[in-house]
């Protein structure tokens, strides 16, 4: 078992849909139990347990079992305003099929809680055929990845995050023959890639992946119980620094359109400095909740050609005085 941490893989993938439309789609999420978030129940969260800063990724053992290996790919959290976006992956020897039809993985969507948390513990109940591993990719990582320019759009980070955890398996000696990827969009272009980037692989790219084959299913089960585990019980890196700051417990499934999640996202905004990093500050329902509720800040060298005219002169009533210091409403001692 291990936990490390990383910047995501950079690769020239080709965009394949807006993210502001990804915003738009959705699971049907629920509220778990946040006394068993992080109890040492999911072995795929940092124990002890402590705020998500950065990007990691999680594998259970090693599975010792002889291959070729099978393995799926799916996703929880493309859709929320809060919290990280989980990528999972779960794999087996490719003669073990017949037994993983019959252990009851399926899409984690349709499953209740209960379900999703037993189907993890048999997922790593038998080490020598079983395996998962999981990319947790924060808030902060995707914010930062979409506002920077040029941006990293929520599909090309879903993208690296599938392709690490690939190499990553591969990297442990795992002998893969076919994978299965859950995805949107173009995926036949995507397959293509992705057998590009790991020839000697059958890969299959399909939307519902999920429902059609149970290693898929497998995947979505590590993935939506970390997520659930990360966003229920989450814990505010704000608190050190800024101990006085306290935000509701409630915050629902985490996407825009759950009255909950609207209710948090109301209450939790602070006027001058916003919302703490569990929010995914690049997406468009943030975005107006910041402009109609949070303090306007206007930049003193907006709008400027360079760093340097901020320091020229101008001309007329504040002639004299250069354009940071009358933003900035400086003044010359000789003045006071």
């Amino acid at each position: 078992m291990a936990i490390s941490t990383s910047s995501s893989l950079q690769t020239d993938l080709p965009e394949t849909q807006d993210s502001e439309v990804i915003e738009e789609s959705q699971d049907q999420d629920v509220t778990v139990d946040a006394s068993t978030a992080h109890s040492g129940a999911i072995p795929s969260l940092p124990t002890p347990f402590r705020p998500l800063t950065e990007t990691y990724s999680y594998h259970s053992p090693k599975p010792t079992a002889a291959g070729p290996y099978m393995l799926g790919v799916d996703e929880a959290g493309r859709g929320p305003a809060l919290g990280p976006m989980v990528y999972g992956v779960a794999y087996c020897p490719v003669a073990y099929k017949s037994q993983l039809e019959e252990l009851g993985f399926a899409d984690s969507k349709t499953l209740t809680h209960d379900n999703r948390t037993g189907l993890l513990e048999i997922l790593g109940s038998d080490p020598e055929n079983l395996a998962w591993s999981v990319r947790v990719i924060s808030p902060q990582a995707i914010s930062s990845g979409m506002l920077r320019r040029p941006p990293t759009n929520l599909n090309k980070q879903a993208e690296n995050a599938t392709i690490t955890l690939i190499q990553e398996v591969l990297d442990q000696g795992i002998t893969l023959s076919e994978v299965y990827v859950d995805a949107l969009g173009n995926t036949s272009s995507y397959e293509k890639h992705l057998s590009h980037l790991f020839p000697g692989i059958s890969f299959t790219v399909t939307a519902k992946a999920d429902s059609k084959f149970k290693i898929v299913g497998a995947a979505s089960i590590a993935a939506k119980v970390t997520r659930d585990a990360w966003i229920t019980g989450w814990a505010f890196e704000e608190h050190e620094s800024s101990p006085q700051y306290s935000w509701p417990d409630e915050r629902g499934s985490g996407y825009p359109s759950d009255p909950k999640t609207q209710a948090w996202l109301r209450d939790a905004i602070e006027p001058t400095f916003g919302y703490p990093s569990l929010v995914r500050f690049s997406w468009a329902t943030i975005k107006v909740a910041l402009d109609k509720n949070a303090h306007t800040v206007k930049w003193p060298d907006e709008g400027q050609g360079s760093l340097v005219k901020a320091f020229e002169s101008p001309k007329g009533r504040d002639k004299g005085r250069c354009v940071l210091a009358r933003e900035l409403s400086i003044k010359s001692v000789e003045d006071l």
